[in-house]
């Protein structure tokens, strides 16, 4: 995949009929190191081993330490999990003696537990802390007996929880819509398909004020450039500039009612209004979205002072997943507007600080 600034096309997707996720524009990363320290604390520290057998208490204390990476990938709706951790496990036992109580301790490490390994079982060192005292080799033996089997459940159960998406399981199965929720319930009838149509409140009704038709969502963002109203206007609607800094294809109406297609024909809507360096009003969709559906955007220029233009940019309509259950939509939509068409255009034409 070619790297920022190299012509690479992150911010596309070819309408496929497979879905197939061209210029990877449906991958989200989310970085899930301090949900995995969270996690895995919760899952091995505490856990009783054993409570008094032979006259040996022996449990687990603490994670002491939890170093290398861990991420979830979400590319079309399905998870791809990565990671390579390694961990420390402290433990400590007791045991009654003429003396009175004698406490030991020591630790359980993980040096290697990585994604690529996630079928099979990782390597658990047991170490004693201080001197192998005969209670200290026996707490050991007790650990590799009876605690290593806990401690490995326990890691089968975080790497079962990185498959389903780590943190971002609760999101993901929240944008599940009630269609599909019904669909998955046993014995419920097959969904009725159902015509899909732009998010337009009906005639003589008004939408609640700053209220999005469920399952879709706004994008406002406000930019500025340290250019002429008229000059951004004129990159924005001029297909060679566009091709120029988006190293794509492009092909721009500048008429009302013209068709405009972008991104090697990844996005395209109609243009609905057009005031030379003041607006550009435009129906606008992916290919990945569904059949007919458009979004609505507004570019308000306004230049406050002579050589500065503040963009005001307002998309509504756009849905929270695509046709193929992509569900992060809305991020990615915001973040291609703000790097791959502002950030490359100050970068291009020099409109930046």
């Amino acid at each position: 995949m070619a790297k920022y600034g190299e012509g690479d096309k992150r911010w596309i997707v070819e309408e496929r009929a497979d879905g197939t996720n061209v210029h990877n524009w449906h991958w989200a990363e989310r970085d899930c190191i301090e949900w995995s320290r969270a996690r895995l604390s919760s899952l091995l520290a505490g856990l009783t081993v054993l409570d008094g057998e032979d006259g040996l208490t022996l449990r687990t204390v603490a994670l002491d330490n939890l170093d290398g990476e861990a991420y979830v990938n979400i590319r079309k709706g399905k998870v791809i999990p990565g990671y390579e951790l390694s961990l420390t496990l402290s433990w400590e036992a007791e045991a009654a003696s003429e003396s009175g109580a004698v406490k030991v301790a020591g630790t359980a490490e993980v040096p290697y537990l990585a994604d690529e390994n996630a079928d099979e079982d990782p390597d658990l060192h047991i170490t004693v802390r201080g001197d192998e005292t005969p209670l200290a080799l026996r707490a050991k033996d007790a650990f590799l007996s009876r605690g290593k089997p806990m401690v490995l459940e326990k890691i089968r159960e975080f790497v079962a929880a990185m498959a389903k998406g780590g943190p971002a399981k609760d999101e993901l199965d929240s944008k599940k819509t009630p269609a599909k929720v019904a669909a998955a319930a046993p014995g419920a009838a097959p969904a009725k398909k159902e015509e899909v149509v732009a998010p337009a409140p009906a005639a003589g009704k008004k939408k609640a004020k700053g209220k999005d038709k469920e399952g879709f969502k706004t994008i406002k963002m406000t930019e500025t450039f340290y250019c002429r109203s008229k000059d951004i206007y004129e990159i924005l609607m001029d297909e060679n500039r566009w091709k120029g800094f988006t190293q794509s294809n492009a092909k721009i109406s500048r008429e009302v009612g013209g068709e405009f297609s972008l991104f090697d024909g990844c996005i395209t809507g109609v243009n609905e209004d057009l005031q030379e360096g003041k607006l550009i009003a435009q129906k606008w969709r992916f290919g990945s979205w569904p059949d007919g559906l458009y979004s609505s955007v507004r570019l308000m220029l306004d230049e406050p002072e002579s050589g500065v233009t503040v963009i005001k940019l307002k998309q509504t309509g756009v849905p929270e997943e695509d046709k193929y259950g992509n569900s992060t939509v809305v991020e990615n939509t915001e973040r291609g507007w703000r790097d791959l068409i502002f950030q490359r255009i100050r970068g291009m034409f020099g409109f930046g600080i």
